[in-house]
């Protein structure tokens, strides 16, 4: 079992109204000795932000001028693995580092970290949440309380090539079931665009499915360690595993499968064998570059279409994929007040709308979905706001590695994943890993 933060009292430090006025004071006669314009002396506040194509850099300047002097917004660039930005947000939160104003955070480790950030307050929460995505905004919480501001949203929808959905009699304006794309890919001898790397991307698929199944692969969130309990021997998680094992035992999903990511789904789909795919909105603009660099065949852009996650079950809607970012204010910050005020100006559905532009990440805002330009930019932005409307987070706990990882070691290969044997085995195996029986 990895260790966990230390979950003890919550390290801020609190400050008298006497400690204030001397340090107002003391701040106002220094300016009027020195001279020192306001702008000199305004604060810092450093953003610590997960790697971009520099559109949180643009944020950071654009909300340091709306300051007019305030604070200056500076960004540090976490590392791009998830799990590396994981472990290096948990050692400076723990070690009350005060440089963690402002902080791009992975829905997965925000209740693991949730005891060091200082809480929304509620007129920020009510002014940054407004037309917030059901989504997005169940990802940013903690056991039912606002711990962290959304700011941009991700999920998979289902891109299809529309040949194959055309000669398979699919009506793609209606939802799919994973069945049906089952069938027309082994009908046509096409492979399934999916991602059965041992890999965090596993864990996406696995969720995803149990959620739109009905179930859920944590049953009570907030609960110790030795007290969790797991939903993955339902009907959900057996239903869940019949879909993998059955792509990977058939070889629906092609012959790299076992180590696909979502670039490798991207690369297959791309070919002829390209059928259905469930993968990220980065993938239009990937497309799109290489059709302009010359090393995609205009002819597979317009063959592409796409619709909402397939369903598990014909009459219940899917549970598509959650990811994105969401801010948090370090508990040890010496500004909370102002990375709130920071964070205000963040997440205006205008900067929300220029970051979809240019970086590619979907607003967690249904407002900033409005802009035209979106549409022009992204024609299937509607149906990534319906999925974010409909997607589901992963588990919420503080255990959330030891969960993760075990599903990923347990159902990978796909080809290996049995319905009557894979769910029990990963949950007795993550309720040992728990228990200090196992380790990962």
């Amino acid at each position: 079992m990895s260790k966990q933060l230390n979950r003890g009292d919550r390290p801020r430090p609190r400050r008298s109204p006497q400690f204030k006025a001397t340090l107002g004071s003391l701040a106002l006669t220094a300016t009027l000795l020195t001279g020192c314009a306001a702008e000199a002396e305004s604060p810092t506040l450093t953003w610590y932000i997960n790697p971009d194509d520099g559109g949180q850099a643009e944020l950071a300047k654009r909300c340091t001028e709306a300051a007019n002097g305030q604070y200056r917004i500076e960004t540090s660039l976490l590392p791009r693995d998830a799990a590396a930005q994981r472990e290096q947000l948990a050692r400076r939160l723990a070690a009350g580092d005060s440089s963690l104003d402002i902080m791009s955070i992975d829905p997965p480790f925000i209740p693991e970290l949730s005891v060091f950030l200082e809480p929304v307050p509620d007129d920020v929460a009510e002014r940054t949440t407004r037309n917030t995505l059901d989504g997005a905004l169940a990802g940013a919480m903690w056991q039912d309380e606002l711990v962290t501001v959304p700011f941009w949203a991700n999920t998979q929808i289902l891109w299809y090539r529309e040949s194959v959905a055309e000669a398979a009699g699919l009506d793609m304006s209606q939802p799919v079931t994973w069945d049906q794309i089952m069938e027309a890919a082994a009908n046509q001898d096409k492979e399934l665009g999916v991602q059965g790397a041992p890999a965090e991307s596993m864990t996406v698929w696995v969720n995803g499915l149990i959620e739109s199944a009905g179930g859920r692969i944590l049953r009570n969130p907030g609960a110790p360690a030795d007290e969790l309990e797991l939903g993955l021997t339902s009907d959900a998680g057996r239903e869940a595993a019949r879909i993998i094992g059955t792509i990977g035992d058939k070889g629906l999903g092609g012959p790299g499968l076992a180590t696909s990511t979502e670039n490798d789904s991207l690369t297959q789909f791309q070919t002829d064998a390209g059928s259905f795919m469930v993968n990220y909105p980065f993938v239009w603009p990937a497309m799109n570059a290489a059709v302009e660099a010359g090393t995609l065949d205009q002819s597979v852009l317009e063959d592409t279409g796409w619709a909402v996650w397939p369903r598990v079950h014909a009459d219940r809607p899917a549970a598509p994929p959650l990811g994105g970012i969401n801010l948090g204010v370090g508990a040890n910050s010496d500004h909370p007040e102002l990375a709130f005020d920071a964070i205000e100006c963040i997440v205006q559905p205008e900067h929300q709308t220029y970051y979809f532009l240019t970086n590619g990440n979907p607003p967690s805002n249904s407002q900033a979905y409005e802009d035209p330009r979106i549409e022009d930019q992204f024609p299937m932005a509607d149906t990534i706001r319906k999925s974010l409307e409909l997607a589901a987070p992963r588990p919420q706990t503080e255990y959330y590695n030891e969960i993760s990882t075990g599903i990923q070691q347990e159902w990978s290969p796909p080809g290996g994943v049995e319905p009557d044997t894979t769910p029990a085995q990963t949950q007795e195996f993550i309720l040992a890993v728990l228990r200090g029986e196992k380790l990962l």
